[in-house]
Parts: structure tokens; C-alpha cells; sequence
């Protein structure tokens, strides 16, 4: 019989700091969570947050374990998440992508979507058209070249600790005060810092939330996480000075502009409710109710599916040098 009150243990870290365990929200279902290392053998799942790659070599895993790759990085950044040596240890994957395990994306909740139609888009009072926010020098989605050579041919006002050129005035409130500073800008450069299909972050979405247009480069498939005709995608322009162009059309037209905003006034798509009820759970009690579900299934059979112990300090030593300096996201 499966445990009643599954022990699931985070191993690594959340980057430097510990998972904060009294933040993962009440299952309806009895699970214990901790980020006690010295629990291991007795944890029925255990979660490898894969950006802390390092901490994983000295875990061994137990027989009748699961283990749980999880990340919101993009596999861009992290390329373990596509090594097949390395996934062939972990049970189940926890990530962005829309085929994990648990799908864990950035897609705020139907609540959200419901706050961000109501209020009137605020007035565009900048001079330039433009806005960006960048704090990271990490690039692999070519952003910077973008940045550079659109801003030749338009204006673009950049904050954040990389690059600026404007800075915020007045007391900084956090995340609202970026919004409140978007939405004084008839467009906002929404550029992630790699892409890879369903990676897509707050970078769309805060614009949207702001009231104005993003202009958008990253996941190919985009569309699938917003309403209809809500962006601007970067990537369909041949060059940055094209891109220039239609964001200055927009502009002197200014139907044609606030027919980005139209999907304010409109239901949310099919598409995208489904998207939002398959991830109206948290994450984390998602995992849990999985855990449950594969620990009662093995119970079921005659005899569970054969589980090693695994030392990955060998594993690693092998490896740590490929991997080495690849695993710094922005």
C-alpha cells in the first residue's frame, strides 16, 4: 500500500534560497513537505530544481522513489533538461513546457485575465513610443542586436539595472511601479532571453496587464498563451528598421492601434480557457495528487517497477566540465 501522507522533499535549493514550504498552498489530500536532506530515504518523491544542477551529485535515490526534475528556466539555458543521460533518472518532469509532467507555465490565472480587461488603458504621455525593461545581461534570443538597431530608428526609453537610459522617478513601488511605468508608453519591447517553444514569461503578459501593446520576441508559438491580435510579433519583420516602420504606422493610424486593445472587450478564447483550466491548480499540489496517483498505481501491480540506488557524483564528475558555465539564466 502506498504511504498515507507521502513525504516529498525538496533536495536543491530554489537558486540560493530554501523553498519556502509554508508558501506551497493546502492539498486536499494528506502530503508532507520538506527540505530536510537528512529525510531522504523515507521521501516518497523527491524535487531536483535543475538550475542547481551542482547539488544533485551527492543523492542517492532509493528503491520505490520518484524523482522529480523541476524548472522554469528555459531548456535553452538549462540544455540537462534535453540530455537524455541525464533525464533517464527522474520520474517526472516539472517544467514550462506544455508535454511536463506537471505543466508548470508563467500563464497568469483566470482571475488575472479578468482584472487586467477592466481598467481603461492609461494615457500614452512619453515621448518616445517605446519602453524596455532589462536587468540581465543573459542573450541568447538576440535581444540586445534588436534593442540596438531598433533604437536607431525610434525611440526607446530602457530601464532596469542593464543598458538604461531612464531611470524611474519618484519612490520605486516595485512591480507595480514598473506597470504604472509601462503603461505610459504606446508600446513595450517584450523580448525573453532565449527562445524556445511555450517559454513565454511575465514579459508578455505585464505589458497586457499595463494596458498598452508588446511588442514580442521569444516562444514561436506565442499566440497560444494570449486572446487574439494582442501583440506585435518581432520576429515576422525582416529587420529591426521594418519593425520601426509599422510601430510608427501604428501610430499616425490610430484605429488600427487601439485594435491591439480589442481584445479587452471580448470573451477569452477557447483555446486560452483551456489552457487556464488545466492550470487553474497550483503547481506544487498538482505534483502532489500525482504522486499519489503513480504511488497507489505501483501498489496495485505484483511488483513495482525495479529501482537502483544512484550515486550522481560519478555521474557528474563525467559531465561537470560540458556542462560548466552553460547554466546561468537571466
Amino acid at each position: 500500500m502506498p504511504p498515507n501522507r507521502p513525504l516529498i522533499l525538496f533536495w536543491t535549493r530554489w537558486f540560493k534560497k530554501a523553498v519556502d514550504l509554508d508558501a506551497i498552498p493546502r492539498c486536499d489530500f494528506p502530503v508532507e513537505w520538506t527540505n530536510d536532506r537528512s529525510r531522504l530515504a523515507e521521501a516518497a518523491a523527491v524535487i531536483f530544481h535543475v538550475p542547481n544542477f551542482k547539488e544533485i551529485a551527492d543523492a542517492r535515490k532509493y528503491p520505490g522513489q520518484l524523482w522529480v526534475a523541476w524548472s522554469m528556466e528555459s531548456i535553452v539555458n538549462y540544455p540537462a533538461l534535453a540530455d537524455p543521460v541525464f533525464m533517464r533518472h527522474f520520474d517526472l518532469t516539472m517544467t514550462y513546457e506544455s508535454g511536463s509532467d506537471v505543466w508548470t507555465p508563467y500563464l497568469p490565472e483566470a482571475g488575472w485575465w479578468e482584472a487586467a480587461r477592466k481598467p481603461v488603458a492609461p494615457p500614452k504621455m512619453e515621448a518616445a513610443p517605446a519602453v524596455h525593461f532589462q536587468s540581465s545581461s543573459f542573450n541568447k534570443s538576440g535581444r540586445d542586436t534588436l534593442l540596438a538597431e531598433l533604437s536607431q530608428h525610434i525611440g526607446v526609453d530602457r530601464y532596469g539595472k542593464f543598458n538604461s537610459n531612464r531611470h524611474v522617478e519618484g519612490p520605486d513601488l516595485g512591480p507595480q511601479t514598473k506597470l504604472e511605468t509601462i503603461g505610459r508608453y504606446r508600446f513595450c519591447l517584450a523580448l525573453e532571453n532565449s527562445i524556445a517553444p511555450d517559454y513565454v514569461t511575465e514579459k508578455m503578459f505585464d505589458p497586457l496587464a499595463a494596458g498598452t501593446v508588446p511588442v514580442y520576441l521569444g516562444a514561436p508559438n506565442g499566440a497560444d498563451f494570449v486572446p487574439e491580435n494582442c501583440y506585435i510579433d518581432a520576429a515576422s519583420f525582416d529587420t529591426p528598421r521594418e519593425l520601426a516602420d509599422y510601430l510608427r504606422h501604428l501610430i499616425e493610424t490610430p484605429l488600427e492601434y487601439e485594435a491591439y486593445f480589442a481584445w479587452r472587450s471580448k470573451p477569452l478564447p477557447e483555446r486560452l480557457l483551456v489552457q487556464l483550466e488545466r492550470a487553474a491548480r497550483p503547481p506544487k499540489v498538482r505534483l502532489a495528487a500525482l504522486v499519489h496517483e503513480r504511488l497507489a498505481a505501483r501498489a496495485a501491480q505484483p511488483s513495482g517497477r525495479p529501482y537502483s540506488p544512484f550515486g550522481y557524483a560519478a555521474f557528474l564528475s563525467t559531465r561537470l566540465s560540458r556542462w560548466r558555465g552553460r547554466f546561468r539564466a537571466g
